[in-house]
Protein backbone atom coordinates (compact mmCIF):
# COMPACT_ATOMS: atom_id res chain seq x y z
CA UNK A 1 0.00 0.00 0.00
CA UNK A 2 1.13 3.56 -0.64
CA UNK A 3 2.87 5.38 2.04
CA UNK A 4 0.23 8.48 1.03
CA UNK A 5 -2.86 6.37 1.08
CA UNK A 6 -2.08 4.77 4.38
CA UNK A 7 -1.74 8.08 6.05
CA UNK A 8 -5.07 9.11 4.76
CA UNK A 9 -6.62 5.94 6.00
CA UNK A 10 -4.83 6.02 9.25
CA UNK A 11 -6.24 10.02 9.35
CA UNK A 12 -9.68 8.91 8.22
CA UNK A 13 -10.23 5.93 9.96
CA UNK A 14 -9.84 7.26 12.83
CA UNK A 15 -12.14 10.23 12.58
CA UNK A 16 -15.25 7.54 11.56
CA UNK A 17 -15.11 5.80 14.65
CA UNK A 18 -17.71 8.21 16.30
CA UNK A 19 -20.35 7.25 14.30
CA UNK A 20 -21.95 3.89 15.28
CA UNK A 21 -25.48 3.76 13.55
CA UNK A 22 -23.49 0.98 11.19
CA UNK A 23 -24.26 -2.34 13.48
CA UNK A 24 -26.21 -4.57 11.03
CA UNK A 25 -27.48 -4.50 7.75
CA UNK A 26 -30.83 -6.65 6.85
CA UNK A 27 -30.35 -6.75 3.17
CA UNK A 28 -29.67 -9.83 1.26
CA UNK A 29 -28.08 -9.47 -1.82
CA UNK A 30 -27.22 -12.13 -4.32
CA UNK A 31 -23.56 -11.98 -6.36
CA UNK A 32 -24.92 -12.54 -10.07
CA UNK A 33 -21.57 -12.48 -11.34
CA UNK A 34 -20.29 -10.07 -8.94
CA UNK A 35 -17.92 -9.96 -6.17
CA UNK A 36 -18.85 -10.86 -2.73
CA UNK A 37 -22.80 -11.14 -1.53
CA UNK A 38 -24.67 -8.89 1.52
CA UNK A 39 -26.25 -11.66 4.29
CA UNK A 40 -28.42 -10.68 6.55
CA UNK A 41 -26.47 -12.11 9.36
CA UNK A 42 -25.16 -8.15 10.11
CA UNK A 43 -22.34 -6.28 9.18
CA UNK A 44 -19.59 -3.61 10.82
CA UNK A 45 -18.09 -5.49 13.31
CA UNK A 46 -20.85 -7.57 15.29
CA UNK A 47 -21.74 -10.85 15.77
CA UNK A 48 -23.76 -13.04 13.24
CA UNK A 49 -26.50 -15.02 13.51
CA UNK A 50 -24.53 -17.72 12.76
CA UNK A 51 -22.03 -16.49 15.40
CA UNK A 52 -19.26 -15.25 13.30
CA UNK A 53 -17.64 -11.58 13.27
CA UNK A 54 -18.20 -9.50 10.70
CA UNK A 55 -16.26 -6.41 9.76
CA UNK A 56 -16.43 -4.10 7.29
CA UNK A 57 -14.07 -0.57 6.07
CA UNK A 58 -15.54 2.02 8.35
CA UNK A 59 -13.49 5.36 6.76
CA UNK A 60 -14.82 9.43 6.23
CA UNK A 61 -14.27 10.21 2.11
CA UNK A 62 -13.28 13.71 3.95
CA UNK A 63 -12.77 15.53 7.49
CA UNK A 64 -12.29 18.24 5.67
CA UNK A 65 -15.52 20.38 7.13
CA UNK A 66 -16.69 24.03 6.43
CA UNK A 67 -19.02 23.48 9.55
CA UNK A 68 -18.49 23.94 12.81
CA UNK A 69 -20.51 21.84 14.89
CA UNK A 70 -18.94 22.27 18.60
CA UNK A 71 -19.23 18.40 19.03
CA UNK A 72 -17.73 17.27 16.12
CA UNK A 73 -13.71 16.26 16.60
CA UNK A 74 -13.40 17.21 12.52
CA UNK A 75 -14.93 21.24 13.08
CA UNK A 76 -13.79 23.92 11.24
CA UNK A 77 -11.66 25.06 14.00
CA UNK A 78 -10.14 22.02 15.11
CA UNK A 79 -6.90 21.88 15.11
CA UNK A 80 -6.80 18.22 13.51
CA UNK A 81 -4.23 17.37 10.35
CA UNK A 82 -7.39 17.42 6.69
CA UNK A 83 -7.33 14.63 4.40
CA UNK A 84 -8.96 13.51 1.76
CA UNK A 85 -9.12 10.33 -0.57
CA UNK A 86 -10.44 10.66 -3.99
CA UNK A 87 -12.90 8.62 -5.13
CA UNK A 88 -11.00 5.65 -6.89
CA UNK A 89 -8.40 5.69 -4.52
CA UNK A 90 -10.97 4.49 -1.91
CA UNK A 91 -12.94 2.38 -4.07
CA UNK A 92 -9.43 0.59 -5.14
CA UNK A 93 -8.70 0.16 -1.12
CA UNK A 94 -11.98 -0.96 -0.40
CA UNK A 95 -11.75 -4.21 -3.37
CA UNK A 96 -8.26 -4.89 -1.92
CA UNK A 97 -9.02 -5.37 1.74
CA UNK A 98 -12.15 -7.35 0.08
CA UNK A 99 -9.44 -9.73 -1.86
CA UNK A 100 -7.70 -10.01 0.94
CA UNK A 101 -10.80 -11.08 3.54
CA UNK A 102 -9.86 -8.00 5.73
CA UNK A 103 -13.21 -6.59 5.42
CA UNK A 104 -17.44 -7.62 3.82
CA UNK A 105 -18.39 -4.56 3.01
CA UNK A 106 -18.06 -0.87 3.43
CA UNK A 107 -19.45 2.27 5.57
CA UNK A 108 -19.08 5.38 4.06
CA UNK A 109 -19.02 8.73 5.47
CA UNK A 110 -18.03 12.28 4.98
CA UNK A 111 -17.29 15.62 6.58
CA UNK A 112 -19.01 18.58 4.22
CA UNK A 113 -16.20 18.65 1.83
CA UNK A 114 -16.91 22.34 0.15
CA UNK A 115 -20.92 21.87 0.35
CA UNK A 116 -23.32 18.87 0.78
CA UNK A 117 -24.29 18.40 -3.26
CA UNK A 118 -20.24 18.15 -3.60
CA UNK A 119 -19.35 16.15 -1.14
CA UNK A 120 -22.49 13.37 -2.43
CA UNK A 121 -21.27 13.35 -6.12
CA UNK A 122 -17.53 12.25 -4.99
CA UNK A 123 -19.12 9.69 -2.25
CA UNK A 124 -21.55 8.59 -5.07
CA UNK A 125 -18.61 8.44 -7.53
CA UNK A 126 -16.68 5.95 -5.49
CA UNK A 127 -19.92 3.86 -4.81
CA UNK A 128 -20.62 3.64 -8.98
CA UNK A 129 -16.84 2.74 -9.15
CA UNK A 130 -17.13 -0.27 -6.86
CA UNK A 131 -20.87 -1.16 -7.91
CA UNK A 132 -20.86 -1.09 -11.45
CA UNK A 133 -16.64 -0.80 -12.55
CA UNK A 134 -15.74 -3.21 -9.80
CA UNK A 135 -18.77 -5.41 -9.55
CA UNK A 136 -18.87 -5.41 -6.09
CA UNK A 137 -21.59 -6.72 -4.28
CA UNK A 138 -20.65 -6.78 -0.88
CA UNK A 139 -22.41 -4.33 1.88
CA UNK A 140 -22.66 -0.62 1.27
CA UNK A 141 -23.80 1.29 4.24
CA UNK A 142 -23.82 5.25 3.05
CA UNK A 143 -23.86 8.31 5.52
CA UNK A 144 -26.55 11.33 3.86
CA UNK A 145 -25.24 14.48 4.09
CA UNK A 146 -27.85 16.84 5.52
CA UNK A 147 -28.77 19.73 2.26
CA UNK A 148 -28.19 17.07 -0.72
CA UNK A 149 -30.05 17.32 -3.23
CA UNK A 150 -32.92 14.65 -4.42
CA UNK A 151 -31.51 13.70 -7.64
CA UNK A 152 -28.18 13.01 -5.73
CA UNK A 153 -29.59 10.97 -3.04
CA UNK A 154 -30.95 9.06 -5.24
CA UNK A 155 -28.22 7.83 -7.25
CA UNK A 156 -26.61 7.09 -3.97
CA UNK A 157 -30.00 5.03 -2.49
CA UNK A 158 -29.58 2.76 -5.71
CA UNK A 159 -26.12 2.08 -5.03
CA UNK A 160 -26.30 1.35 -1.33
CA UNK A 161 -27.68 -1.09 0.98
CA UNK A 162 -28.47 1.27 3.27
CA UNK A 163 -28.61 4.46 3.96
CA UNK A 164 -28.23 7.15 6.98
CA UNK A 165 -29.21 10.42 8.04
CA UNK A 166 -27.74 11.67 11.37
CA UNK A 167 -30.25 14.19 13.02
CA UNK A 168 -27.46 14.43 16.02
CA UNK A 169 -29.58 16.50 18.53
CA UNK A 170 -33.03 15.77 19.31
CA UNK A 171 -34.07 19.34 19.84
CA UNK A 172 -34.14 22.86 18.14
CA UNK A 173 -32.82 24.82 20.86
CA UNK A 174 -29.60 22.23 20.80
CA UNK A 175 -29.25 22.25 17.47
CA UNK A 176 -29.05 26.08 17.31
CA UNK A 177 -26.50 25.98 20.37
CA UNK A 178 -24.04 23.31 19.15
CA UNK A 179 -24.73 23.16 15.06
CA UNK A 180 -25.79 26.72 14.00
CA UNK A 181 -24.97 25.51 10.42
CA UNK A 182 -27.52 22.27 10.42
CA UNK A 183 -31.03 23.30 9.75
CA UNK A 184 -33.71 20.87 10.72
CA UNK A 185 -35.35 21.38 7.16
CA UNK A 186 -32.16 19.76 5.33
CA UNK A 187 -32.28 16.94 8.17
CA UNK A 188 -35.63 16.11 7.74
CA UNK A 189 -35.57 16.75 4.10
CA UNK A 190 -33.18 13.47 2.99
CA UNK A 191 -35.39 11.31 5.65
CA UNK A 192 -38.51 11.90 4.40
CA UNK A 193 -37.54 11.21 0.35
CA UNK A 194 -35.78 7.46 1.31
CA UNK A 195 -39.04 6.59 3.28
CA UNK A 196 -40.96 7.74 0.43
CA UNK A 197 -38.59 6.01 -1.96
CA UNK A 198 -39.22 2.84 0.09
CA UNK A 199 -42.85 3.13 0.31
CA UNK A 200 -42.45 3.28 -3.67
CA UNK A 201 -40.57 0.20 -4.22
CA UNK A 202 -43.09 -1.23 -1.70
CA UNK A 203 -40.10 -2.27 0.50
CA UNK A 204 -40.69 -0.01 3.71
CA UNK A 205 -41.41 -2.31 7.13
CA UNK A 206 -41.87 -0.98 10.44
CA UNK A 207 -38.69 -1.02 12.67
CA UNK A 208 -39.20 -4.38 14.96
CA UNK A 209 -42.79 -5.11 16.29
CA UNK A 210 -44.07 -1.77 16.23
CA UNK A 211 -47.78 -1.64 14.99
CA UNK A 212 -47.88 -5.33 15.95
CA UNK A 213 -48.32 -5.63 19.47
CA UNK A 214 -50.66 -2.37 20.59
CA UNK A 215 -52.39 0.12 17.67
CA UNK A 216 -51.09 2.65 16.39
CA UNK A 217 -51.36 6.41 17.86
CA UNK A 218 -51.95 5.03 21.37
CA UNK A 219 -50.23 7.00 24.11
CA UNK A 220 -47.99 8.34 20.86
CA UNK A 221 -46.23 11.62 21.45
CA UNK A 222 -43.17 13.72 20.16
CA UNK A 223 -40.67 15.72 21.85
CA UNK A 224 -41.67 17.49 24.81
CA UNK A 225 -45.10 18.32 23.29
CA UNK A 226 -47.98 15.95 22.16
CA UNK A 227 -48.42 14.28 18.82
CA UNK A 228 -50.87 16.71 16.35
CA UNK A 229 -53.66 15.13 14.80
CA UNK A 230 -52.15 12.45 12.62
CA UNK A 231 -53.85 11.87 8.93
CA UNK A 232 -55.56 8.76 7.74
CA UNK A 233 -52.79 6.64 7.47
CA UNK A 234 -51.80 7.52 10.82
CA UNK A 235 -48.36 9.09 10.55
CA UNK A 236 -47.06 6.19 8.80
CA UNK A 237 -46.45 5.41 5.43
CA UNK A 238 -47.89 2.64 2.79
CA UNK A 239 -46.65 2.09 -0.19
CA UNK A 240 -50.77 2.91 -1.39
CA UNK A 241 -50.83 6.22 0.03
CA UNK A 242 -47.03 7.78 0.08
CA UNK A 243 -48.24 11.23 0.19
CA UNK A 244 -50.24 11.12 3.38
CA UNK A 245 -46.42 10.85 5.57
CA UNK A 246 -46.30 13.43 7.93
CA UNK A 247 -42.94 15.27 8.51
CA UNK A 248 -41.19 15.52 11.31
CA UNK A 249 -39.45 18.93 12.07
CA UNK A 250 -38.12 20.95 14.90
CA UNK A 251 -39.92 23.62 17.23
CA UNK A 252 -39.10 26.58 18.59
CA UNK A 253 -39.75 25.27 22.51
CA UNK A 254 -36.92 22.30 22.18
CA UNK A 255 -39.26 19.78 20.64
CA UNK A 256 -40.12 17.89 17.65
CA UNK A 257 -43.76 18.27 16.00
CA UNK A 258 -45.50 17.09 13.46
CA UNK A 259 -46.11 19.28 10.18
CA UNK A 260 -47.82 18.78 7.16
CA UNK A 261 -45.30 17.95 4.10
CA UNK A 262 -43.32 20.89 2.71
CA UNK A 263 -42.09 19.13 0.16
CA UNK A 264 -43.53 16.44 -2.12
CA UNK A 265 -42.07 13.96 -3.75
CA UNK A 266 -44.69 12.41 -6.38
CA UNK A 267 -44.53 8.57 -7.96
CA UNK A 268 -43.79 10.26 -11.45
CA UNK A 269 -40.96 12.72 -9.95
CA UNK A 270 -39.32 9.92 -8.14
CA UNK A 271 -39.50 7.87 -10.89
CA UNK A 272 -37.72 10.24 -13.05
CA UNK A 273 -35.16 10.33 -10.60
CA UNK A 274 -34.58 6.37 -10.69
CA UNK A 275 -30.98 5.26 -11.59
CA UNK A 276 -30.98 4.32 -15.55
CA UNK A 277 -31.42 0.94 -16.77
CA UNK A 278 -28.77 -1.29 -16.97
CA UNK A 279 -30.31 -4.27 -18.41
CA UNK A 280 -29.11 -6.76 -16.07
CA UNK A 281 -30.39 -10.01 -14.60
CA UNK A 282 -31.67 -8.29 -11.55
CA UNK A 283 -32.62 -5.56 -10.35
CA UNK A 284 -31.43 -2.81 -8.03
CA UNK A 285 -33.65 -1.89 -5.26
CA UNK A 286 -33.45 1.65 -3.93
CA UNK A 287 -31.62 1.18 -0.04
CA UNK A 288 -33.09 -2.05 0.34
CA UNK A 289 -31.72 -2.21 4.53
CA UNK A 290 -33.38 0.88 5.43
CA UNK A 291 -32.23 3.70 6.28
CA UNK A 292 -31.03 4.75 10.31
CA UNK A 293 -30.09 7.88 12.27
CA UNK A 294 -27.72 8.83 15.40
CA UNK A 295 -28.41 11.04 18.40
CA UNK A 296 -25.48 12.32 20.95
CA UNK A 297 -25.90 11.66 24.31
CA UNK A 298 -24.90 13.73 26.84
CA UNK A 299 -23.50 16.64 24.56
CA UNK A 300 -26.75 18.96 25.25
CA UNK A 301 -29.11 19.11 28.63
CA UNK A 302 -32.11 17.37 26.72
CA UNK A 303 -33.87 14.79 29.22
CA UNK A 304 -33.66 11.27 28.27
CA UNK A 305 -37.76 11.29 27.91
CA UNK A 306 -37.02 14.21 24.94
CA UNK A 307 -34.83 11.39 22.94
CA UNK A 308 -36.50 8.62 23.45
CA UNK A 309 -40.07 10.44 22.09
CA UNK A 310 -38.00 12.00 19.76
CA UNK A 311 -36.85 8.30 18.65
CA UNK A 312 -40.35 6.73 19.07
CA UNK A 313 -41.74 9.36 16.69
CA UNK A 314 -39.04 8.52 13.63
CA UNK A 315 -40.12 5.01 14.07
CA UNK A 316 -43.56 5.80 13.97
CA UNK A 317 -43.61 8.41 11.13
CA UNK A 318 -40.31 7.59 8.88
CA UNK A 319 -40.36 3.60 10.08
CA UNK A 320 -36.53 3.88 10.75
CA UNK A 321 -34.71 0.60 11.14
CA UNK A 322 -32.75 1.89 14.27
CA UNK A 323 -31.84 4.79 16.05
CA UNK A 324 -28.60 4.91 17.47
CA UNK A 325 -27.20 6.84 20.33
CA UNK A 326 -23.30 8.17 20.79
CA UNK A 327 -22.67 8.58 24.63
CA UNK A 328 -20.71 12.18 23.88
CA UNK A 329 -16.93 12.16 24.35
CA UNK A 330 -15.36 15.36 25.72
CA UNK A 331 -13.12 17.11 22.79
CA UNK A 332 -13.90 20.28 22.71
CA UNK A 333 -14.04 23.35 25.65
CA UNK A 334 -16.60 25.12 23.89
CA UNK A 335 -19.38 26.81 25.91
CA UNK A 336 -22.30 24.80 26.08
CA UNK A 337 -20.68 21.40 26.02
CA UNK A 338 -19.43 19.39 29.13
CA UNK A 339 -15.66 19.74 30.37
CA UNK A 340 -12.88 17.85 29.41
CA UNK A 341 -12.49 15.64 32.53
CA UNK A 342 -16.54 14.40 32.55
CA UNK A 343 -16.85 10.82 31.79
CA UNK A 344 -18.46 9.93 28.64
CA UNK A 345 -22.05 8.79 29.94
CA UNK A 346 -21.66 5.32 29.34
CA UNK A 347 -24.54 3.97 31.71
CA UNK A 348 -26.87 6.06 29.95
CA UNK A 349 -26.43 5.31 26.65
CA UNK A 350 -27.05 1.88 27.44
CA UNK A 351 -30.37 2.41 29.25
CA UNK A 352 -31.27 4.37 26.32
CA UNK A 353 -30.92 1.80 24.32
CA UNK A 354 -32.91 -0.58 26.81
CA UNK A 355 -36.02 2.26 26.03
CA UNK A 356 -35.51 2.13 22.50
CA UNK A 357 -35.54 -1.94 22.79
CA UNK A 358 -39.08 -1.64 24.53
CA UNK A 359 -40.26 0.60 22.23
CA UNK A 360 -39.30 -1.50 18.68
CA UNK A 361 -40.08 -5.00 20.68
CA UNK A 362 -42.14 -4.68 24.04
CA UNK A 363 -44.87 -2.41 22.65
CA UNK A 364 -44.25 0.19 25.37
CA UNK A 365 -44.74 3.79 24.31
CA UNK A 366 -42.64 6.53 25.29
CA UNK A 367 -45.28 8.22 28.15
CA UNK A 368 -45.32 4.60 29.56
CA UNK A 369 -41.37 4.66 30.57
CA UNK A 370 -41.67 8.21 31.61
CA UNK A 371 -43.41 10.59 33.57
CA UNK A 372 -43.78 14.48 33.98
CA UNK A 373 -42.20 13.94 37.37
CA UNK A 374 -39.30 11.45 36.12
CA UNK A 375 -38.35 12.74 33.06
CA UNK A 376 -34.95 10.46 32.90
CA UNK A 377 -34.02 6.94 33.12
CA UNK A 378 -33.24 5.31 36.13
CA UNK A 379 -29.49 4.16 36.16
CA UNK A 380 -29.58 1.68 38.42
CA UNK A 381 -32.30 -0.95 37.18
CA UNK A 382 -33.66 -1.35 33.28
CA UNK A 383 -36.62 0.51 32.26
CA UNK A 384 -38.37 -2.75 32.02
CA UNK A 385 -38.76 -3.02 35.61
CA UNK A 386 -39.28 0.65 36.63
CA UNK A 387 -42.56 0.24 34.86
CA UNK A 388 -43.04 -2.76 36.35
CA UNK A 389 -42.44 -1.22 40.14
CA UNK A 390 -44.16 2.15 38.86
CA UNK A 391 -47.24 -0.57 38.23
CA UNK A 392 -47.23 -3.11 40.66
CA UNK A 393 -50.73 -3.07 40.56
CA UNK A 394 -50.91 -5.18 37.34
CA UNK A 395 -48.93 -8.30 38.90
CA UNK A 396 -48.24 -11.09 39.67
CA UNK A 397 -49.14 -12.29 36.37
CA UNK A 398 -50.04 -15.67 35.67
CA UNK A 399 -48.04 -17.11 33.12
CA UNK A 400 -50.16 -19.37 32.23
CA UNK A 401 -53.04 -17.42 31.17
CA UNK A 402 -51.45 -14.25 30.34
CA UNK A 403 -51.62 -12.90 26.53
CA UNK A 404 -48.44 -12.15 24.38
CA UNK A 405 -48.51 -8.18 25.20
CA UNK A 406 -49.07 -9.39 28.86
CA UNK A 407 -46.11 -11.96 29.12
CA UNK A 408 -43.84 -9.54 27.46
CA UNK A 409 -44.33 -7.02 30.16
CA UNK A 410 -42.92 -9.17 32.54
CA UNK A 411 -39.60 -8.32 33.71
CA UNK A 412 -37.15 -11.04 32.74
CA UNK A 413 -39.28 -12.59 30.10
CA UNK A 414 -38.12 -11.39 26.51
CA UNK A 415 -39.52 -11.89 23.23
CA UNK A 416 -37.90 -15.46 22.59
CA UNK A 417 -38.70 -16.55 25.74
CA UNK A 418 -42.85 -15.38 25.60
CA UNK A 419 -43.11 -17.53 22.28
CA UNK A 420 -41.62 -20.58 23.92
CA UNK A 421 -44.13 -20.29 26.93
CA UNK A 422 -47.14 -19.87 24.49
CA UNK A 423 -45.81 -22.74 22.64
CA UNK A 424 -45.37 -24.50 25.69
CA UNK A 425 -48.95 -23.57 27.12
CA UNK A 426 -50.65 -26.22 24.36
CA UNK A 427 -49.12 -29.01 25.18
CA UNK A 428 -49.13 -28.42 29.16
CA UNK A 429 -48.94 -26.19 31.51
CA UNK A 430 -45.73 -24.21 32.36
CA UNK A 431 -44.14 -24.55 35.59
CA UNK A 432 -42.20 -22.89 37.42
CA UNK A 433 -38.74 -24.86 36.77
CA UNK A 434 -39.44 -24.73 33.21
CA UNK A 435 -39.11 -21.01 32.88
CA UNK A 436 -35.28 -21.04 33.26
CA UNK A 437 -34.65 -23.28 30.54
CA UNK A 438 -37.03 -21.53 28.04
CA UNK A 439 -34.70 -18.83 28.84
CA UNK A 440 -36.49 -16.61 31.31
CA UNK A 441 -34.34 -14.58 33.76
CA UNK A 442 -36.30 -15.87 37.02
CA UNK A 443 -33.99 -13.55 39.68
CA UNK A 444 -36.16 -11.09 37.99
CA UNK A 445 -38.94 -12.57 36.84
CA UNK A 446 -39.88 -14.18 40.16
CA UNK A 447 -41.23 -11.08 41.40
CA UNK A 448 -43.74 -10.58 38.95
CA UNK A 449 -45.43 -13.58 38.15
CA UNK A 450 -47.20 -16.61 39.74
CA UNK A 451 -47.01 -20.23 37.89
CA UNK A 452 -50.00 -22.56 38.60
CA UNK A 453 -51.68 -19.89 41.13
CA UNK A 454 -48.15 -20.23 42.98
CA UNK A 455 -45.79 -17.01 43.89
CA UNK A 456 -42.42 -17.67 44.07
CA UNK A 457 -41.46 -13.82 45.28
CA UNK A 458 -40.94 -12.31 48.47
CA UNK A 459 -44.19 -12.64 50.98
CA UNK A 460 -45.08 -9.01 50.24
CA UNK A 461 -44.82 -7.62 46.80
CA UNK A 462 -43.99 -4.33 48.00
CA UNK A 463 -41.92 -1.69 45.32
CA UNK A 464 -39.42 -0.64 48.21
CA UNK A 465 -38.51 -4.66 48.53
CA UNK A 466 -38.13 -5.72 45.54
CA UNK A 467 -36.44 -2.74 43.93
CA UNK A 468 -33.92 -3.49 47.31
CA UNK A 469 -33.83 -7.55 46.66
CA UNK A 470 -33.16 -6.50 42.67
CA UNK A 471 -30.07 -4.06 43.40
CA UNK A 472 -28.37 -6.93 45.47
CA UNK A 473 -28.24 -9.21 42.51
CA UNK A 474 -27.44 -6.80 39.62
CA UNK A 475 -24.72 -5.55 41.53
CA UNK A 476 -22.37 -7.00 38.88
CA UNK A 477 -18.84 -5.98 39.40
CA UNK A 478 -15.22 -7.51 37.83
CA UNK A 479 -13.55 -10.23 40.13
CA UNK A 480 -10.28 -9.08 42.08
CA UNK A 481 -7.38 -11.78 42.20
CA UNK A 482 -7.67 -10.78 45.78
CA UNK A 483 -11.23 -11.25 46.66
CA UNK A 484 -9.76 -14.27 48.34
CA UNK A 485 -8.13 -11.80 51.07
CA UNK A 486 -11.54 -9.93 51.25
CA UNK A 487 -12.86 -13.32 52.45
CA UNK A 488 -10.43 -14.53 54.56
CA UNK A 489 -11.04 -11.26 56.63
CA UNK A 490 -14.99 -11.63 56.76
CA UNK A 491 -14.07 -15.33 57.95
CA UNK A 492 -11.96 -14.33 60.68
CA UNK A 493 -13.99 -11.52 61.82
CA UNK A 494 -10.92 -8.69 61.60
CA UNK A 495 -11.04 -5.12 61.02
CA UNK A 496 -12.25 -3.76 57.88
CA UNK A 497 -10.07 -1.21 55.40
CA UNK A 498 -6.70 -2.19 55.25
CA UNK A 499 -5.59 0.09 52.69
CA UNK A 500 -7.62 3.51 54.66
CA UNK A 501 -5.86 3.76 58.13
CA UNK A 502 -7.21 6.15 60.42
CA UNK A 503 -4.31 8.14 60.94
CA UNK A 504 -1.81 6.33 62.58
CA UNK A 505 -4.41 3.48 63.92
CA UNK A 506 -3.11 0.70 64.27
CA UNK A 507 -4.09 -2.24 61.72
CA UNK A 508 -4.88 -5.58 61.90
CA UNK A 509 -2.98 -8.25 59.72
CA UNK A 510 -5.09 -10.34 57.43
CA UNK A 511 -5.16 -14.46 58.02
CA UNK A 512 -3.55 -15.38 55.40
CA UNK A 513 -3.47 -18.99 53.74
CA UNK A 514 -1.15 -21.69 55.07
CA UNK A 515 2.73 -21.48 53.83
CA UNK A 516 1.89 -18.16 51.76
CA UNK A 517 3.02 -14.58 52.77
CA UNK A 518 1.77 -11.12 51.46
CA UNK A 519 2.82 -8.25 51.36
CA UNK A 520 0.25 -5.55 52.52
CA UNK A 521 0.91 -1.56 52.36
CA UNK A 522 1.27 -1.01 56.29
CA UNK A 523 1.32 2.25 58.22
CA UNK A 524 4.77 3.41 59.23
CA UNK A 525 3.61 6.52 61.63
CA UNK A 526 2.92 6.14 65.38
CA UNK A 527 1.56 9.42 65.50
CA UNK A 528 -1.30 9.70 68.27
CA UNK A 529 -5.01 9.63 66.92
CA UNK A 530 -5.76 13.15 67.20
CA UNK A 531 -2.31 14.59 65.59
CA UNK A 532 -3.09 15.96 62.04
CA UNK A 533 0.17 13.96 60.33
CA UNK A 534 -0.56 11.83 57.48
CA UNK A 535 0.74 8.48 58.02
CA UNK A 536 3.63 7.19 55.62
CA UNK A 537 3.76 3.98 53.31
CA UNK A 538 6.24 1.60 52.65
CA UNK A 539 6.02 -1.70 50.01
CA UNK A 540 7.34 -4.74 51.83
CA UNK A 541 8.40 -7.51 49.85
CA UNK A 542 6.00 -10.38 49.19
CA UNK A 543 5.64 -13.43 48.27
CA UNK A 544 1.96 -14.38 46.23
CA UNK A 545 0.10 -17.05 46.94
CA UNK A 546 1.08 -20.74 45.04
CA UNK A 547 -1.92 -20.33 43.05
CA UNK A 548 -1.35 -16.89 41.88
CA UNK A 549 2.84 -17.84 41.21
CA UNK A 550 1.02 -20.87 38.87
CA UNK A 551 -1.07 -18.19 37.15
CA UNK A 552 1.57 -15.43 36.15
CA UNK A 553 4.39 -18.08 35.28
Amino acid sequence: MDSAIFEKLTVLGEGAKYDVSCSSSGADRTGFGRIGNTACAGICHSWGADGRCISLLKVLLSNDCVYDCSYCVNRRRADVRRCTFEPRELADLTMEFYRRNYIEGLFLSSAVLVSPDHTAERMYECLYLLREVYGFGGYIHAKVIPGVSPEILTRIGFVSDRLSVNIELPSEASLSALAPQKKSKAIFTPIRQITRMQAEQKTLKPAGLIGKLRPIGDNVSIGDGSLAEMQEAEGRLSSSAPEQAEDLLFSGNGAVRSAASHISLSQSSASQLAAPDRRKRYKEKFAPAGQTTQMIIGASPDSDRTIIKTSESLYRLFSLKRVYFSAYIPISDAPGLPGLMTPPPLKREHRLYQADWLLRFYGFAADEIFTDSEPNLDYDLDPKIIWALRHIEFFPIEINKASMEELLRIPGIGNVSAKRIMRQRRIAAVKYDDLKKMGVVTKRARFFLTCSGRYYGDKVLDPESIRRRLNETDKDRQLSMFDFLEQQRIAAGSQPPLLSPQSGAPHSALPLPAGSQMSILSPQSTAHPQSTAQPQFALSSLTPPPAFQELIG
